[in-house]
């Protein structure tokens, strides 16, 4: 039976689809057969991000309304093995999805796969409703910033109210996942830290994403940034990944990097 993670926030442009690419591509790197869903009926960015976008014949809803089968619809990633895509429809709107159709691709899912990470559109509308509401566990995907954080607090308040879960009793794990942070600014009174962040959603941490032109290089090029091991983006990334599977990391790129002595004599 698959884990269904839902990557989400409350406020659009912090960076989900970049984080369901490289947390669903980090899963698969380690073995898990998971594929990535695009909820965001109607814009559709993943197949983008992942490189996969002149591969797409067939969608989400195509499946839905069974229009195509799964095994016509899912792309297989072509770096990585064990790892799926399911595109999103750019031609339907968003009330294409069905809670009765979203529940039976997921059970579909779920008997071939180990984990299925829905890339979730911002704010509440349907379809973050349907992404959010199958969720076993929620990666909130916050800015460090006043308006992100508070939008994502929202977020919160219905998945611990309107999931499955919550309807049976029972709680969606939460996890927190800061992106786009800079301790240069945090110091300068410009950004939140990711301590006020904490305070204020109460929620455990997962990563910290330092802001990086490696995210939109590899946006651009359609890989996930945590292929690219170099970046200090791909690296949090893949501790988040590693603290998903319970492994204790020591969160990295919190502090001002201080520059060594060559560094600071070529002026970089």
């Amino acid at each position: 039976m698959a884990k269904i993670i839902v990557v989400t926030s409350g406020k659009g442009g912090v960076g989900k689809t970049t984080t369901s690419a490289s947390i669903g591509t980090g899963l698969a790197q380690r073995g898990h057969k998971t594929v990535i869903i695009d909820f965001d009926v109607g814009l559709r960015n993943l197949d983008l991000i992942m490189g996969c976008e002149r591969r797409v014949v067939y969608d989400f809803v195509n499946v839905i309304n069974g229009e195509s089968n799964l095994k016509q619809t899912l792309i297989k990633d072509k770096r990585v093995d064990n790892l799926y895509i399911l595109p999103a429809s750019q031609t339907r709107d968003k009330d294409a999805l069905s809670q009765e159709g979203v529940e039976k691709v997921l059970d579909e899912l779920s008997e071939d796969f180990d984990f299925i990470v829905c890339d979730s559109p911002a704010g509440i509308e349907r379809g973050a409703q349907m992404a959010l509401y199958f969720a076993d566990m929620a990666i909130v995907v916050t800015n460090p910033e006043v308006s992100s954080v508070r939008d994502s607090d929202r977020i919160l308040g219905i998945l611990q109210s309107k999931s499955r879960k919550a309807e049976k009793g029972e709680v969606v794990e939460e996890k927190l996942l800061v992106t786009r942070y800079n301790p240069e600014r945090v110091e300068e009174g410009e950004m939140l830290s990711v301590e006020d962040v904490k305070e204020i959603l109460a929620i455990e941490l997962l990563g910290v994403i330092p802001e990086s032109e490696a995210v939109l290089k590899a946006s651009n090029q359609g890989s996930p940034v945590i292929l690219d091991d170099e970046s200090n983006s791909g690296k949090a990334y893949s501790d988040a990944v590693g603290r998903l599977f319970g492994e204790e990391i020591e969160h990295r790129f919190l502090e001002i990097e201080k520059k060594g002595f060559f560094k600071r004599l070529m002026g970089a």
